[in-house]
């Protein structure tokens, strides 16, 4: 694959060391998540395919988790002893793509294939072609009873690793993740974390329009977790949560992160269409030049 430069711009970050201060982590964060929105962008635009908003609504929250919360990195990702993430709404692969990228676990120049024919970068990922990726996902609600899954053998093991997993709001819809959700409160998963990317959007409508979810956090409190809300574009209320997790012994904990899709780029926050839709040429220029003035929330 020749790579052209829009597949090349992107610097590895990888992890700042342990003792680095919270300033410093929520800064590093920012980075990242401006770096990954760029090349999400090329990424999106140079396919002609993506979920770009749901790309966008996910990214702050990707950025710190891989960027100072999981106990993972490239030289680890197959230790028993690792973290796992569990990325439930496969459709924005290329927001996970681009992350693995930026911190590490996969080479930037594969980019460039994503999409391509016989590509390991497919539309959702894929556990036995990309490192990093804990489960295939893409048919909506089996991430959260996968993730369920790795918590009650972490359980077993008598393991301190922790199990995250994030879900889209919309696919909450979907029955067989409230079924996962008894089960982990059966079991007292408490190493276990749901983080919702609650923006309030699915495709062609408002969760509201099609089924609606509130009151969500009630909803999870009694199907038995610890139930935490944060604006999910803040770095530093993500990762002081996301730290801290479990906030009750013998509960999951369940994170509402209140996010918009799109977020940051002006005509696409909020807005349905950009469910599935990809940037043509003058909104590609324009998405990019308003993320290169994007710093930590303003623009």
């Amino acid at each position: 694959m020749t790579l052209t430069v829009e597949h090349t711009t992107m610097p590895v970050l990888g992890r700042l060391p342990v003792h680095s201060s919270r300033a410093e982590q929520i800064a590093h964060i920012a980075e990242a998540a401006k770096q990954i929105r760029i090349q999400d962008l090329k990424l999106v635009h140079h396919a002609g395919a993506g979920h770009i908003g749901g790309d966008f609504s996910a990214i702050d929250i990707l950025a710190t988790l891989y960027g100072a919360v999981l106990d993972i990195s490239p030289a680890t990702v197959n230790d028993p002893e690792r973290d796992r993430f569990i990325l439930s709404k496969g459709h924005v692969a290329g927001a996970l793509y681009t992350t693995l990228a930026a911190f590490g676990f996969l080479p930037v120049e594969d980019l460039a294939t994503f999409l391509k024919p016989l590509s390991a970068l497919n539309g959702h990922p894929n556990r036995n072609k990309v490192a990093g990726v804990e489960a295939n996902t893409g048919p909506l609600g089996h991430g959260l009873p996968v993730a369920v899954g790795h918590a009650l053998s972490a359980k077993l093991d008598v393991s301190l690793r922790r199990t995250y997993v994030l879900v889209g709001d919309g696919e909450l819809q979907e029955g067989s993740n409230w079924e996962a959700m008894m089960a982990a409160s059966q079991y007292q998963l408490d190493r276990l974390t749901v983080i919702v990317d609650r923006n309030r959007l699915q495709q062609g409508a408002t969760t509201k329009e099609t089924n609606d979810l509130d009151p969500l956090p009630e909803k999870a409190a009694a199907f038995g977790f610890a139930v935490v809300e944060v604006n999910g574009h803040d770095h530093g209320e993500l990762l002081d949560v996301l730290s801290a997790v479990p906030f009750r012994p013998g509960k999951p904990t369940f994170v509402i992160a209140h996010t918009h899709k799109g977020h940051p780029i002006s005509f696409m926050s909020n807005n349905v269409a950009w469910h599935h839709r990809v940037p043509d040429a003058a909104e590609y220029q324009q998405a990019l030049t308003e993320l290169a003035r994007y710093d930590r929330g303003r623009l």
